[in-house]
C-alpha cells in the first residue's frame, strides 16, 4: 500500500497540495516568469514498514510500493536490473534490462498509474523514442489508449503497442500536446511547461534505482547519470535521501549530471546560480539527452548531494560507448554518458567533486539494439570538417539521400539516418524555440509561458522548412517509418479518429 500523502513544490517545500490530481504543469503558486517549479510526492515516513529494506521478499517496483505513488496500473516486470562490476569499484547499472529496454519503464509505471487514478481514457507523450515506447506499453497493459507525438521521422516500432503516432515538426510538439490534453482528455506523461517540470509522479519510480544499488553495495561514493531534463538524476538522489532519512544510510552519494557539451543547460544553470537555463544547441549524436532547456530538479539534485555537472564531448561519449561494448554492454550512445563522466573525472576534470572514496556507479539508461545498424567506434578521436566532426567515415549521415521524388532513406542508412535526423531536427527546433520563432519568420509557437496560455497555440503550416527540408504531410511512408501527419487540427483529428480516440 502506498504511503503517499500529497504533492509539494520544489520551489518552496512548505507549499503542499493533495495527492490527486497530479499537477502536470508545475506548481501554480511558486512558479515565476523565470522558472516553472516542479512538484514531488511526499510520504508518511513514520509508517514505512521496518522490513521494507530487508533482503528481497518481492521484486521490481511492487516491492517498494509504500514509498511510491499508488501503483494502480499493472506492471511489466520493470526494475530489478543488474549492477555489473566493470572493474574493481566501478559498477554499471544496466537499465536496458527493463521491459521496453530503458529506464523509462520505472517512470511510466508511476505516470500511467496516475492516468488510471484520474480516470483518463489514455495517455499522451512527446518523445523521440524511449519514453514513447515505454508509455504506450504500460498504457496497453492498463487497457488505456496512447498517443505519441514525435519528430518528422518516426520509427514504426513506436506503433508496436497500438499507439497513435503523430510525426510533426519538433516545434509543433508542445502546442499539439496541450491541444490533445485539453480536447481529448488524455493524461500527459511527459513535460508540458517551458522550463521542464514533467510529471510529479514519474521521478518517484527512479528512486527504486537507489534502493537497488544500496541493497547490493551500500551507498556509493558517487553516481554518474546521463542527463537531459534531470528527472533520473533527481529520482536517484531522492531515493538515497530517503534511505538516509530512514536511518539506512549515513549520507547521499555525490550525484554527477553527465550532459552533452553541445548544450549542457544544467551545467550553465549551476554555474550562474540560476534555477533553470536556456542554451544554444550544437551538433551531437547523443540526441536522447540533448536539450536547450534545463529543469529545476537537476539543480536540487546536484546541490543537495554536493555533486556536479559535466559537459562531455561526443568523442568522450564514443570512447565510453566503445568501452561498454567491449565489456559486453550494448548501450545507445547517450547511455554511455555516465561512464564518460567518470572517465573525465578520473582524467583530471573533478568539476568540484569531492574525493571518490568508495565504489562508484554509472547508469546506462537504454539499449543500442533499437538502432541495430549502429557500430561502436574505436574510441579514438577523429578529425574532419564535416557536420558532426569526429564521426567515422562509415558512420556518416548522408542528408542528400533525402530526395524530392521519394523522400526516403536507402538501405542500411535508413535506420541510422532516421536517428540522426531526429536528433538534428530537434537541435534546430530547440535553437528556434529560444527565439520563439518559426523558420522563415513564421508564426510564433508561444511565449516563454506558453504552457499556461491554453490550447490554441498555432501549429506550423505546410511549406515551412525545418532543418533545410520542407515540411509536408504528403511524404509517403515506406514501412520503416510512420507516415507524417498534417499540421492542421483537422489532420490531427483524422489520425486520432483512425486510432479510436475521438469520434
Amino acid at each position: 500500500m502506498s504511503l503517499a500523502t500529497g504533492q509539494r513544490s520544489l520551489g518552496d517545500r512548505a507549499v503542499h497540495y493533495p495527492l490527486w490530481p497530479p499537477l502536470t504543469s508545475g506548481c501554480p503558486r511558486t512558479s515565476t516568469a523565470e522558472a516553472d517549479y516542479p512538484l514531488e510526492v511526499d510520504y508518511d515516513y513514520d509508517r514505512v514498514p521496518s522490513d521494507l529494506f530487508r533482503p528481497a521478499v518481492g521484486s521490481g517496483l511492487d516491492r517498494w510500493a509504500p514509498l511510491l505513488p499508488p501503483l494502480l496500473a499493472s506492471g511489466l516486470g520493470e526494475g530489478g536490473t543488474p549492477l555489473i562490476e566493470l572493474e574493481p569499484g566501478v559498477f554499471v547499472k544496466d537499465e536496458s534490462r527493463n521491459p521496453t529496454w530503458s529506464h523509462k519503464d520505472r517512470l511510466n509505471r508511476c505516470t500511467v498509474s496516475a492516468a488510471v487514478g484520474v480516470g483518463a481514457p489514455g495517455v499522451v507523450v512527446a518523445s523521440s523514442g524511449n519514453h514513447g515506447l515505454s508509455a504506450s506499453a504500460f498504457a496497453a497493459r492498463a487497457g488505456l489508449r496512447s498517443v505519441i507525438i514525435t519528430g518528422p521521422v518516426a520509427p514504426a516500432f513506436l506503433q508496436t503497442h497500438g499507439a497513435v503516432v503523430l510525426p510533426v515538426p519538433w516545434e509543433a510538439r508542445w502546442p499539439l500536446m496541450r491541444q490533445i490534453v485539453d480536447r481529448c482528455g488524455l493524461h500527459p506523461v511527459s513535460n508540458l511547461t517551458a522550463t521542464h517540470t514533467g510529471h510529479p509522479f514519474g521521478p518517484e519510480g527512479y528512486k527504486t534505482i537507489a534502493y537497488e544499488i544500496a541493497a547490493e553495495i551500500g551507498t556509493p561514493a558517487a553516481v554518474f547519470v546521463p542527463t537531459g531534463y534531470a528527472e533520473l538524476l533527481f529520482g536517484i538522489g531522492k531515493g538515497f535521501a530517503e534511505l538516509r532519512r530512514l536511518g539506512l544510510a549515513d549520507r547521499v552519494p555525490q550525484l554527477v549530471a553527465c550532459e552533452p557539451a553541445a548544450a549542457a543547460p544544467l551545467t550553465r544553470a549551476l554555474r550562474y546560480d540560476q534555477p533553470t537555463a536556456v542554451v544554444e544547441v550544437g551538433q551531437t549524436d547523443a540526441f536522447s539527452i540533448i536539450s536547450a532547456v534545463s529543469g529545476y530538479r537537476g539543480v536540487v539534485a546536484v546541490r543537495e548531494s554536493g555533486g556536479a555537472a559535466l559537459a562531455l564531448t561526443d568523442d568522450q561519449l564514443r570512447a565510453a560507448h566503445a568501452e561498454l561494448a567491449r565489456a559486453g554492454i550494448w548501450a545507445e550512445l547517450s547511455s554511455a554518458a555516465g561512464l564518460a563522466g567518470l572517465r573525465s573525472v578520473q582524467s583530471g576534470d573533478g568539476a568540484g567533486l569531492g574525493a571518490l572514496d568508495g565504489p562508484v556507479v554509472c547508469i546506462s539508461t537504454s539499449t543500442g539494439l533499437k538502432n541495430w545498424t549502429a557500430r561502436p567506434s574505436d574510441g579514438r578521436q577523429q578529425t574532419g570538417d564535416r557536420r558532426g566532426a569526429g564521426r567515422r567515415q562509415d558512420d556518416q549521415w548522408r542528408a542528400d539521400q533525402w530526395s524530392s521524388g521519394d523522400e526516403r532513406l536507402r538501405g542500411e542508412e535508413r535506420l541510422r539516418g532516421e536517428e540522426r535526423l531526429r536528433g538534428e531536427e530537434r537541435q534546430e527546433a530547440d535553437k528556434r524555440r529560444q527565439g520563439g520563432q518559426w523558420p522563415d519568420g513564421g508564426p510564433r509557437v508561444a511565449e516563454q509561458r506558453w504552457s499556461r496560455e491554453g490550447s490554441e497555440a498555432e501549429l506550423p503550416e505546410e511549406g515551412h522548412e525545418v532543418s533545410g527540408r520542407r515540411w509536408s504531410a504528403e511524404r509517403p511512408g515506406d514501412g520503416a517509418f510512420v507516415e507524417p501527419v498534417g499540421t492542421e487540427w483537422a489532420d490531427i483529428r483524422r489520425r486520432l479518429e483512425e486510432g479510436g480516440l475521438v469520434s
